[in-house]
């Protein structure tokens, strides 16, 4: 059955859990485990603390993003630099730099897919960020130019991530910090 965004909105708005919305359908969102919580609520908390004083600002998962392609989602971490652009009564936002997923064994292949070619369409975006929570494994794709996207791969805990959009540099030990990893 195909719905309006106005109903998906609704509908959303109404439920104790998540949606993401595309092309008339509505998707329940899965909870995430213990090591998905604990990376998201790292990266978050790192983030807001560098953050501080600066034009930029992370988001939680419960802001939800609508991209140009027509995806309305709630990705892990977002975040945004200067004023924020919202609408939907200030519960979507418009102007993500830096988009954070953090990867589960259910969500892997969608988030490095469709949900990165949706992603892709928001124009401001710079940085597009994957976080496996089962091993240390970190997708980094930097925005080159228009429809170009650079890739960098890190699987150690010493590695660094540059983010040059928001100027920060971080290693992967404070994403990964009291996960249980696989061995």
């Amino acid at each position: 059955m195909q719905t309006t965004r106005t109903e998906y909105l609704e509908f959303d708005a109404s439920s104790p859990e998540k949606h993401q919305f595309f092309d008339g359908q509505i998707f329940a969102m899965a909870g995430g485990t213990f090591n998905h919580s604990a990376i998201g609520l790292n990266v978050a908390t790192t983030l807001r603390n560098l953050l501080r004083g600066k034009p930029c600002q992370p988001m939680n998962s419960d802001m939800r993003i609508h991209t140009p392609s027509g995806l309305d989602t709630y990705p892990d971490i977002s975040v945004f630099c200067n004023a924020p652009e919202l609408m939907d009564n200030d519960r979507t936002l418009l102007n993500p730099v830096v988009i954070i997923e953090v990867l589960s064994p259910s969500t892997r292949s969608y988030d490095r897919g469709d949900k990165f070619w949706h992603y892709r369409s928001i124009a401001g975006l710079q940085d597009y960020v994957l976080i496996d929570s089962e091993t240390i494994h970190v997708e980094h794709h930097h925005r080159q130019q228009r429809d170009e996207w650079l890739l960098h791969e890190y699987r150690k805990l010493d590695d660094t991530l540059h983010l040059e959009s928001l100027g920060l540099t971080l290693t992967l030990a404070v994403f990964y910090e009291d996960v249980m990893l696989q061995t």
